[in-house]
């Protein structure tokens, strides 16, 4: 604490991410990034850029991105806005749409940046439980609001939320419904085709899980014009050169290698399968996933003991001491090597 500090930020509750270790080597099944390289195209794209032009600012509308965006999407530039990852584009969003008289809306089980934002933003908000199958039961957000968001698959649960209650949703709502897509690319159906028959739909997705890319930190919304005037007004007060030449130029040539993008995507979820099978052999319950995750607890052992264990032989995953969820274990699916490597782990601690 610092007598420099504002009140707010004395009051602030920071994010956590990962935890990102350096003391060995691990096998790290912790903070769900893809284990595979980027497309090709992406790294010839950032080689093959002439580095004098660095010395000048990025293009401060991101037009190039956001017309592939546009045209893989079937939509306008005019309905896409892109950020420093999805974690930024989310930040503007609260701002934007959220700092309302009535409270924000979110599961109590989600992505714990969200608590995060209504403390910097001082914004009111109200948890929503999820089922005891930590299922989102629609219904439930049919009450006054000052807005919605929702991850889709959720997270940590890794749980997929049907389209038809996402419309359902947004139908039944007079305010601004987020679904916050980072990991809709392994086993889920984008909301995005939504946003041309609902205007207070607001689709958040991001190049670090399916496209390799949390190295650059890249993320997009897709939604109605006059939605994504709102953040341009909030990034533009903010920050009007957010994204950085070379990401924006690797970030168009990824969205045209369409059968990486594909195939990569395939490798993971099949590795995802095979993972959760050889979990359940080993006394497992594994919710169903459509993420690049899985999120587990086991018959007998309990959950913090497991990750302690795992982290002491070097593999990390990662442990939530929350409510309800305190013990289960959230492993991000790697390549089929490392989950080999998990697995035997396991066998070894667990036996």
């Amino acid at each position: 604490m610092s007598q420099y500090w504002t009140d707010i930020v004395n009051k602030l509750d920071p994010y956590i991410p990962g935890e990102q270790p350096q003391d060995q080597q691990y096998v790290k099944l912790n903070t769900n990034e893809n284990p595979y390289p980027p497309s090709a195209k992406a790294i010839q794209a950032i080689d093959s850029y002439k580095k004098d032009k660095l010395k000048l600012y990025p293009d401060p509308e991101s037009t190039l991105l956001r017309e592939a965006l546009a045209f893989r999407f079937n939509l306008q530039k005019e309905n896409i806005f892109v950020g420093n990852g999805s974690d930024e584009v989310l930040a503007h969003s609260f701002q934007a749409f959220f700092k309302q008289q009535k409270n924000l809306l979110f599961p109590d089980l989600s992505y714990s940046f969200y608590p995060v934002y209504c403390g910097l933003y001082e914004i009111e908000s109200t948890t929503i439980p999820l089922n005891e199958n930590f299922t989102i039961n629609s219904a439930d957000y049919n009450i006054d609001n000052g807005g919605i968001i929702i991850p889709n698959p959720n997270a940590p649960t890794s749980i997929l939320m049907p389209l038809s209650d996402i419309e359902k949703i947004c139908r039944e709502s007079s305010s601004v419904v987020i679904i916050d897509e980072a990991y809709i690319d392994f086993g889920g159906e984008t909301a995005i085709p939504l946003t041309k028959k609902y205007d207070n739909l607001l689709v958040i997705q991001t190049f670090s899980k399916s496209r390799s890319m949390a190295g650059l930190r890249l993320g997009y919304a897709v939604g109605h014009a006059a939605l994504i005037d709102g953040l341009n007004r909030i990034k533009n007060s903010f920050n009007s050169y957010p994204v950085d030449s070379l990401a924006q130029v690797a970030a168009v040539a990824s969205i045209k290698d369409e059968p990486y993008f594909q195939q990569s995507c395939q490798k993971i979820i099949q590795t995802r399968k095979k993972a959760t099978e050889d979990l359940q052999k080993l006394g497992f319950t594994v919710l169903p996933s459509a993420a690049n995750f899985i999120f587990v607890t086991h018959q007998t052992r309990g959950a913090q003991q497991l990750y302690a264990e795992l982290k002491q032989a070097g593999v990390l995953v990662r442990y939530f001491n929350k409510p309800r969820i305190d013990n289960y274990l959230r492993i991000t699916i790697g390549t089929d090597e490392e989950m080999q490597t998990l697995i035997s782990t396991l066998h070894g601690l667990l036996t």
